[in-house]
């Protein structure tokens, strides 16, 4: 491929010559998928073909999951100046169809019976105002609709650097791919890291915990990067395969629970490090030591990632994250105090101690289930479209595997049940958006000020 200015570019043309023949991307059975060389030539090939056709600056969204075709349309799009859009391939249509008109995505790439489709769109040509990104990550907005977050490849390399270096990923190094690339963990941890620095990687669409170890067995995998529920379902498998060649474990989309993290360590030997970190800046924290002590302990700021407590006095505080990783704003609504100029502000409380942070909570109403935000908005209005409900409120609870799980109060006539509100979601939205719980109520309670408070209705049923 070209040599370009591109930083990510740059840092793949170095790799190709060091790696070149050499395994890349490998199958489930340990079958190479691609060499180093392979994903360049798919990836010219995408360039001059495929992709040809679209003007610099177009919006392409990437709908294909763990697809070994990931590293090379990511190739293809860099070089002819096209920005990315991951999509995630479990999301439903219409969330896709909103997230594609949101950003003005003119194209879609899709996976249909293990074959790569390109499609084209309508849509309004972007102004990037002299400064077009390479990539948009979809995130939660303030309403109901989706938002992206702008990223350039020198932000991309640098939460790589960051990842690699603090971690301790080498070329030497076999990563194992069940998390989506789509989703910025993946992104991240697994697909830049190919790209930059040749840490191979095996790619898995089956999230079956049974067919997963069987997997990291098989491959001889050195690096798992997986979630919460991953480790809790591998404790409770029986007669599990031994694990020789895996010697890092990493944890993020949620806070990691004690009790399965002791459980894992007991039944497999290793410890499990916890990795904290946003769509909007990467990397935050990671535990390099991995104790084991503290519920909610996510270890010290990452290599070259400074925090700074906005609430210094306090017990817990928000933190202003400064990271060359960090997006450059929102898109389509670029005005947001919280992100912009190498600073990022989550809505996460941190409590600071001699060895790091913890996550103590959230100061938003944004629910964050397994590292997917949900906006209670897009689920209200999902159960007021059903006919008989009069009211409707959502709002996250702790949950010890998924970090919240979305619940909801309505008001109804008689004769709703739950199970038809569920079927009814079910139907119009993702999995991880449906409520694991409704709670009926006569009515909504009400503040002096006339206003439904959704932090007093989670408090009050948080326990049930």
């Amino acid at each position: 491929m070209m040599n370009s200015a591109d930083a990510l570019l740059e840092a793949w043309s170095e790799t190709r010559h060091r790696r070149g023949g050499d395994p890349a991307v490998f199958t489930t059975s340990g079958e190479v998928s691609r060499t180093f060389d392979e994903i360049d030539a798919e990836a010219e090939l995408l360039k001059r073909t495929d992709l040809a056709h679209f003007p610099s600056g177009t919006v392409i969204g990437i709908q294909i999951g763990n697809h070994p075709s990931w590293p090379a349309l990511l190739l293809a799009c860099l070089s002819r100046e096209l920005v990315v859009l991951p999509l995630d391939a479990a999301s439903g249509p219409q969330e896709h169809a909103v997230a594609l008109a949101v950003c003005h995505a003119a194209g879609l790439v899709a996976e249909r019976c293990g074959q790569i489709e390109i499609t084209e769109m309508a849509a309004p040509p972007v102004d990037w105002n002299q400064q077009p990104p390479v990539l948009l990550k979809l995130t939660s907005g303030t309403t109901a609709a989706p938002r992206a977050i702008r990223f350039r490849s020198e932000q991309l390399l640098a939460d790589c650097t960051q990842i690699c270096d603090t971690m301790g990923l080498t070329g030497r190094d076999l990563n194992f791919g069940v998390v989506p690339v789509s989703h910025s963990y993946g992104f991240s941890n697994l697909l830049t890291p190919l790209l930059a620095r040749g840490v191979a990687l095996v790619l898995t669409q089956d999230r079956m915990p049974r067919a997963v170890l069987h997997d990291l067995a098989q491959t001889n995998a050195t690096v798992f990067a997986g979630m919460p529920v991953f480790y809790q379902a591998f404790g409770g498998l029986e007669e599990v395969p031994p694990l020789p060649n895996l010697r890092l474990c990493i944890s993020a989309g949620a806070p990691l629970p004690l009790p399965i993290a002791h459980s894992f360590r007991q039944n497999f030997g290793r410890p499990i490090h916890s990795f904290y970190g946003s769509s909007e800046c990467g990397g935050i924290c990671y535990d390099r030591d991995a104790l084991l002590i503290e519920e909610g302990f996510v270890g010290q700021p990452m290599r070259d990632v400074h925090l700074e407590l906005l609430d210094a006095g306090s017990a817990a505080s928000r933190v202003r994250v400064q990271s060359a990783a960090a997006g450059d704003g929102y898109f389509p609504d670029s005005d947001d105090a919280n992100l912009g100029g190498g600073f990022f502000m989550p809505d996460d409380l941190l409590a600071p101690d001699s060895g790091g942070f913890r996550i103590v909570g959230r100061v938003s109403d944004v629910i964050n289930v397994a590292g997917r935000k949900v906006h209670p908005a897009e689920v209200e209005a999902a159960l007021l479209a059903i006919e008989g409900v009069r009211a409707a409120v959502v709002f996250g609870r702790p949950s010890a595997l998924r970090n919240e799980e979305v619940a909801a109060c309505v008001v109804v006539e008689s004769g709703l049940r739950e199970v038809e509100l569920l079927e009814f979601l079910r139907d119009r939205l993702s999995g991880w958006q449906v409520p694991r719980h409704i709670y009926f109520l006569d009515e909504m309670p009400v503040t002096a000020r006339g206003k439904i408070s959704r932090r007093a209705l989670a408090e009050r049923f948080q326990a049930r």
